[in-house]
């Protein structure tokens, strides 16, 4: 298998990690169990199953060659055990407790980073995997498909690729430069014009109301991870009623969650309408070169100052079709296009200061993972629940992903546990929310 540069933003993730702040983002899949043993099965089956997936192969080298000063590259690793990546645990009663403890450790930059931990139930009636992937390594959609390739095969036909012009080479470059040179002088102006979007709006975001101070703190490099599972019907049933999408209302339902939890610990919700960064993939499936992250983002005000379920709901919605009708590209959220432009030594020399300044952007991630439609099992039993979790920003206390499987939404919650301790008690404002807007959308 040959090597491939990393991407920029690639390149970002992997200079931003420190012990404190691994930048590995993870799902927590728990699986219905046959027998006692199922988990142990499910360890063996991973082990025997990664051998053959060769992107589980790929570790992540530096580069300090001339032309790639302060880069890195994937490649395979020689040396490449699965037995160092997947772990059979004790039996839990708790598999988020654990699940928490097992998000603080960092990867392995040695070898691929990626880890499956399989968590077998108390009860013997279920099993959890826990998958972590470097976001170096996979975005969420490389890690789904990464993940599949250890799970039970299913039947799902193929699209056939795009066809991708095939390089012409430096000579043809060369003679062509003339006939290209205004349509890449544009391009450069406009990627000026576009870093000076992002540079103003971010700055306006900055302005009016305060974030919520619980949502930030001194890192502590300590994880706890809590999971809520809704039915997608309540969420439609909002959406007709109320207007917007299934998207306006997940976010919306993490506004009044956030109101909820923030007015029961006394913290307060009067003025706080903390930043909100909504990740968009940039990726297109069936194109060449799948495997780096090409992420964008908007930025939103979530209103958890106002009292009205309903407002909030309309606040979202307008506030992500005004970051829909501006594009992906310009906005404040956009600034991880910046990472393009930055060249590979500055990733190295930068990265751990853009980490720090990650509070200055956003205040808490609220982001969506893809998952397949159709049922995965591993050695025969379903999954049931899966509950993506994001990497935490340094000096963030709390992370949102969601997830819509086989019906349901699972929101997958990641905070700092010293700053958190009642993660629980937002997971429950979460569903306590959803219920709000049924009832109020009912009458």
């Amino acid at each position: 298998m040959t090597s491939d540069l990393l991407a920029p933003l690639d390149l970002a993730f992997w200079n931003m990690e420190s012990d404190r702040h691994p930048m590995h983002l993870g799902a927590l899949g728990v699986f219905a169990a046959h027998s006692p043993t199922a988990g142990a099965h499910a360890a063996d089956l991973l082990a025997a199953r990664a051998a053959a997936v060769p992107g589980l192969r790929m570790r992540i080298r530096d580069l300090w060659q001339p032309f790639a000063f302060g880069g890195a590259t994937r490649e395979a690793d020689p040396d490449f055990d699965p037995l160092d990546h997947v772990r059979l645990h004790a039996p839990t009663d708790d598999f988020q407790a654990v699940a928490g403890r097992l998000m603080e450790r960092p990867l392995e930059r040695g070898r691929p980073p990626w880890e499956a931990h399989v968590l077998p139930g108390a009860d013997g009636m279920s099993f959890a995997v826990l998958f972590k992937f470097h976001h170096a390594l996979a975005d969420g959609l490389r890690a789904l498909k990464l993940a599949a390739g250890v799970l039970d095969p299913v039947d799902v036909p193929e699209r056939a690729p795009r066809a991708v012009e095939p390089p012409q080479g430096l000579l043809s470059d060369v003679r062509r430069l003339p006939e290209r040179l205004p349509g890449l002088v544009r391009g450069a102006l406009s990627d000026v014009g576009r870093a000076l979007d992002i540079g103003a709006s971010l700055a306006l975001s900055t302005l009016g109301m305060r974030p919520a101070a619980a949502l930030t703190c001194a890192p502590s490099g300590t994880r706890r991870t809590a999971g809520v599972v809704i039915d997608i019907d309540d969420v439609h049933r909002v959406r007709k009623s109320a207007g917007g999408t299934v998207n306006d209302v997940l976010i919306a339902v993490v506004a009044g969650a956030l109101r909820r939890w923030l007015d029961e610990r006394g913290d307060g919700s009067k003025d706080v309408a903390p930043r909100a960064l909504i990740p968009v993939s940039r990726r297109r499936p069936r194109t060449a070169q799948p495997q780096g992250n090409r992420l964008s983002g908007y930025l939103i005000r979530l209103p958890v100052h106002d009292a009205d379920p309903l407002r909030r709901l309309e606040t979202v919605r307008t506030a992500m079709l005004r970051n829909m009708d501006a594009g992906p590209n310009r906005g404040a959220g956009a600034v991880a296009l910046l990472a393009d432009h930055v060249p590979a030594l500055g990733h190295r020399l930068g990265g751990p200061l853009v980490g720090q300044a990650a509070r200055l952007w956003f205040d808490i991630l609220v982001t969506s993972v893809p998952l397949p439609g159709f049922g995965l099992r591993l050695g025969g039993h379903e999954l049931a629940e899966v509950y993506p979790l994001a990497p935490l920003a340094p000096g963030q206390a709390l992370a949102v992903a969601i997830s819509t499987y086989r019906g349901r939404v699972h929101y997958g919650l990641v905070a700092d546990a010293r700053a958190v301790p009642d993660l629980d008690r937002f997971a429950y404002a979460v569903s306590a929310e959803v219920e709000t807007l049924l009832t109020v959308c009912d009458h």
